[in-house]
């Protein structure tokens, strides 16, 4: 992610280099010459992001394996839409900077702004105060992102305000980019990432994002295995199938809007789906109360990439769940059953709090012992030392698939990092 945003926004850049100067702008001081290539080049990263941030939240299918999975793709999308915030934030510090260039300066080689007759120079004020209320509102929305106490179900609907945003900024690209620029490859760029943004901020708007991919179906079961762990059962007539591992998007009810979840089961073919859900905040923690057999249900994807065939080959496999975070593998272990000799060769750690009232070490254990290639050890942290890096015995290459907590899954990667490991981890997070 990091390495791809980089050269993201290094491209921009490097296009934005090979833009022709403008009539006027020799006749500039370099202070104002400064302020006015600060003024564009921050506006094209800012805008440029912003675009990204549109293009990614539409969930294209066909870019998850580029981005390794969804979930990382969303990662992604979060990034993109902190920096392009910063830089938004940053376009209108340097707008601000007039009165001190003045104060230290003077008004001397201040260069003049491009007018055109009065229709012309109407939108562009309008424009202007657009893309200032716009970069208002990205800031207070960066703070909501970012404060995790503030509601899910508030932010989700405050969220939507996102793609109007971002057609005020599209409309303030468009008017206030120099007219030089249209003719160069740094405006086809802007237009480019225009075109792209706006049909995404309007697919948002229309509710078309992932319509292709959501399928109706029913709640068949609902059951609690254990306090603080719900087991949803759901069953969809035309479901395409999944792969072992995948994830969906579930909607129950449509003021909550979807939640994604793993899906615990193989696919079967008979469009039935397993859910193991933990209860980790509130939603979670009333979904056994809320959600009802032969309730109807939403369900979109299937997404992710998370496959234990994807690892390199001659690497040995260590595959790491914590608690619920075993779901993708209870749904490898069902697929393998069919065909057990086509197992490969993996030493599952399965860490759980205490083993002898955990709900899912028996079904683990059974699902185990059916296939010989596949190792388990099964870690109980009321007894035993939590798992480490040291007990993974890693000597040569290997691929780590890991499932559970964020901090656990960042300390273990951390304490791998001197072999070579290749670490899969899933990283979904909504905001």
């Amino acid at each position: 992610m990091k390495t791809f945003l980089a050269l993201y926004i290094a491209g921009v850049g490097l296009i934005w280099t090979l833009a022709g100067a403008e009539p006027a702008q020799g006749a500039g001081s370099l202070p104002w010459m400064l302020r006015h290539q600060a003024l564009y080049l921050t506006g094209l990263w800012a805008f440029s992001l912003m675009s990204l941030v549109m293009v990614l939240a539409t969930r294209p299918a066909w870019l998850e394996r580029a981005f390794g999975g969804l979930d990382k793709m969303y990662r992604t999308h979060k990034w993109a839409g902190i920096l392009a915030i910063g830089f938004a934030a940053l376009h209108w510090m340097v707008e601000m900077s007039d009165d001190i260039i003045k104060a230290l300066w003077g008004r001397a080689g201040r260069l003049p702004k491009e007018h055109g007759d009065g229709v012309f120079e109407a939108l562009r004020d309008m424009a202007e105060e657009l893309g200032e209320w716009a970069i208002y509102a990205l800031l207070a929305m960066l703070v909501l992102t970012l404060w995790k106490r503030f509601p899910f179900h508030l932010w989700r609907y405050l969220h939507k305000a996102m793609p109007v945003l971002y057609l005020m900024l599209a409309i303030h690209a468009a008017f206030l980019a120099p007219v030089v620029y249209w003719s160069q490859p740094v405006g086809w760029l802007l237009a480019a990432m225009g075109a792209a943004g706006s049909v995404a901020a309007l697919m948002a708007l229309l509710g078309r994002i992932g319509q292709r991919r959501r399928h109706a179906g029913t709640v068949e079961a609902v059951t609690t295995p254990a306090p603080g762990l719900t087991e949803v059962v759901c069953q969809l007539p035309r479901w395409p199938g999944h792969r072992a591992g995948q994830f969906v998007f579930l909607n129950f009810d449509r003021f909550e809007g979807p939640h994604p979840f793993t899906i615990a089961s193989a696919d079967t073919g008979d469009g039935r789906l397993r859910f193991e859900i933990k209860a980790l905040g509130d939603y979670t923690e009333s979904l056994a109360r809320r959600v009802q057999p032969g309730q109807a249900v939403t369900v979109e994807g299937p997404y992710g990439c998370f496959d234990y065939r994807r690892a390199r080959s001659g690497a040995r496999q260590i595959w790491v769940a914590a608690g619920v975070g075993v779901t993708p593998f209870l749904a490898w272990l069902e697929r393998l059953q069919a065909r057990p000799e086509t197992a490969p060769a993996a030493d599952l750690y399965y860490c759980v709090r205490n083993r002898d009232t955990d709900p899912l070490v028996a079904r683990v254990t059974a699902l185990c012992e059916r296939l010989p290639a596949v190792r388990l050890t099964v870690i109980s942290t009321d007894r035993e030392a939590p798992l480490s890096a040291g007990q993974l015995k890693v000597n040569g290459a290997a691929d780590v698939w890991f499932c559970g907590p964020k901090a656990f899954g960042a300390a273990l990667r951390k304490q791998l990092g001197r072999w070579r490991v290749r670490f899969h981890q899933e990283a979904f997070e909504m905001r």
